[in-house]
């Protein structure tokens, strides 16, 4: 093939991509000629190899090595057709050289350069944990990463028949990256809910019994031989679209409560789809790994096949994307095969329950993934514990105090209903989805991931705090008054700051001394408050240690 041939081929991807909006940057492989690229920005390079009899089987990989010598083994897939991909992220700009190895011909020895430009505005790279703080997780650029959740398992369903767009999905996307989301926990594939579905749910709200199906045939009828490559590109569009949203795909591998008929546990089968998910997935920066929703639950498998199954994602996976396991039973008994702690508690001793959980698993970010509450929707889909939306909300915050993280559900998008956009919806049916923009708000105005929790340094509620001047309080409803434990401040000043967390909305601030037994007054509303407080210096005063 001609370089001409190439430019016109890489050009044509280019726009092919740019009209299904997608911005992974893409490129046929030339021999000898330089691709540029962006650093944690994905890039695809597509390599030809017709006639193969079984192309899924075919072993393809690329090293690519920086001018100072660091390198990674890419491990390529089959993109259908002739066309194999090697799917690369580059962790730092400068210059990377690729060779690739494979037993066919064509895919072996090719030879090339990216020219790697430094990060463009608003490129953080991957979510890791932060080696300063345990506990908490950054991006690889080294701002902090605070993850609120939120669930929708069907999101992969939503533009799944639609060949050229995802209006739908981008709909719900935008509404969440709007509301302060920066994480969706979703399925590679579900099928269908066990439970009863509302009579008058709308046609256009279901997304259960999907006719996509991840292997060949269908769910009813599958073909466990070979995988739908037009299913897996399709879900490209939305794991690429959260990325551009800044929005954490939480992706998990399994689901055994929703009707998918899945492969044998461990066949080749099963191993092929767990190795092209990692291989496919992989390289995104916006993926965190998940095993199985509610992973030992069902009885569909054990310990040892969820383990095996992290140790096999460890070897494929060149990103060292984070792993974790829906399934606190498991989390506790193996947490050291685990980067993070995923618990579903719905105690209504909340915030008791998710120290404790802080308590037994050092070490380990805590993510609730589940803590029962389920917010309503106009329709009946599954009511857990609590569906109040403030109700929802002190859930979230409680883990928030707790020093975990939270995760929200709403009925309208979470399993195989999906209202993608709310505003459709009658005023007082909508979800109140600004209640989680508020909290990114305080979240990110002071820092919060950085706070430590565990003290309460009062009479009631909760506290997180720096160790030194600021003091964030979660008040219950019920306190008409709190008794502030601030005694090593005796004679300084405080600032107080009463944030609505249903409105977003800050006070003015009040300055007064701190005493002995300071107490201050708890706005008159029926919901819970968050006090901050902040002390101003006054001199050599030791603060309370963390």
């Amino acid at each position: 093939m001609s370089n001409l041939t190439n430019r016109v081929s890489a050009s044509i991807l280019v726009v092919l991509l740019c009209s299904n909006l997608a911005a992974v940057e893409s490129t046929q492989h030339s021999e000898g000629q330089a691709i540029t690229a962006h650093q944690w920005d994905v890039i695809d390079i597509h390599f030809e190899a017709s006639g193969l009899e079984n192309p899924l089987s075919v072993t393809f990989a690329a090293t690519f090595t920086h001018a100072t010598g660091n390198s990674a083994l890419i491990t390529g897939f089959y993109n259908g057709g002739s066309d194999y991909i090697i799917r690369f992220t580059p962790p730092t700009s400068g210059i990377w050289n690729y060779v690739t190895v494979s037993p066919i011909g064509e895919l072996s020895g090719r030879k090339g350069k990216l020219t790697v430009e430094p990060a463009g505005k608003g490129r953080r790279g991957g979510v890791m944990l932060d080696p300063e703080n345990d506990r908490r997780f950054r991006y690889q650029n080294g701002d902090g990463y605070y993850p609120i959740a939120f669930e929708c398992d069907w999101l992969f369903a939503l533009d799944a028949e639609n060949e050229t767009d995802i209006p739908v999905t981008r709909t719900l996307v935008d509404q969440l990256a709007d509301s302060g989301f920066n994480q969706v926990v979703m399925n590679v594939f579900a099928y269908d809910v066990t439970w009863d579905k509302d009579p008058s749910l709308p046609p256009k709200f279901e997304f259960g019994s999907p006719e996509a199906f991840p292997f060949g045939g269908s769910n009813k009828n599958p073909d466990y031989s070979t995988l739908n490559i037009e299913y897996f590109r399709r879900l490209d569009r939305v794991i690429e679209y959260l990325d551009r949203k800044g929005i954490v795909a939480h992706l998990m591998f399994y689901v055994w409560n929703k009707r998918v008929n899945w492969p044998k546990a461990e066949s080749d089968e099963d191993n092929m789809y767990f190795d092209y998910v990692a291989r496919r997935y992989q390289a995104f920066p916006n993926i965190v790994w998940d095993i199985s929703k509610e992973a030992l639950g069902y009885g569909h498998n054990d310990v040892n096949y969820i383990t095996g199954r992290i140790e096999r994602l460890r070897k494929q996976d060149a990103f060292n994307r984070l792993i974790t396991v829906h399934d606190y039973g498991y989390c506790r008994r193996f947490s050291q095969q685990v980067d993070f702690v995923s618990v579903q508690l719905w105690q209504s001793e909340l915030y008791s329950v998710m120290r404790n959980v802080w308590e037994t698993i050092p070490s380990k970010p805590i993510l609730n993934i589940e803590h029962g509450g389920y917010e309503g929707s106009p329709y009946t889909v599954f009511n857990g514990n609590y569906i109040s939306p403030e109700v929802c909300l002190q859930r979230a915050y409680l883990c928030v105090f707790a020093g975990t993280f939270p995760t929200h559900y709403w009925q309208g998008a979470a399993w195989n209903v999906v209202i993608p956009d709310p505003n459709v919806l009658p005023e007082g049916d909508r979800p109140r989805l600004e209640y989680y923009r508020h909290m990114r708000d305080l979240v990110d105005r002071y820092d919060i991931g950085q706070l430590a929790a565990g003290k309460k340094y009062s009479n009631a509620g909760f506290c997180l705090q720096n160790g030194k001047d600021l003091f964030i309080y979660y008040v219950p409803a019920e306190c008409d008054f709190l008794g502030l434990r601030l005694n090593q401040f005796s004679g300084r000043s405080m600032k107080q700051t009463w944030f609505n967390p249903l409105t977003g909305e800050y006070s003015d601030h009040k300055t007064t001394k701190i005493t002995r037994w300071s107490t201050v007054k708890v706005p008159e509303t029926d919901n819970f408050h968050i006090l901050i407080v902040q002390v101003e210096d006054g001199g050599n005063h030791e603060g309370p240690s963390l």
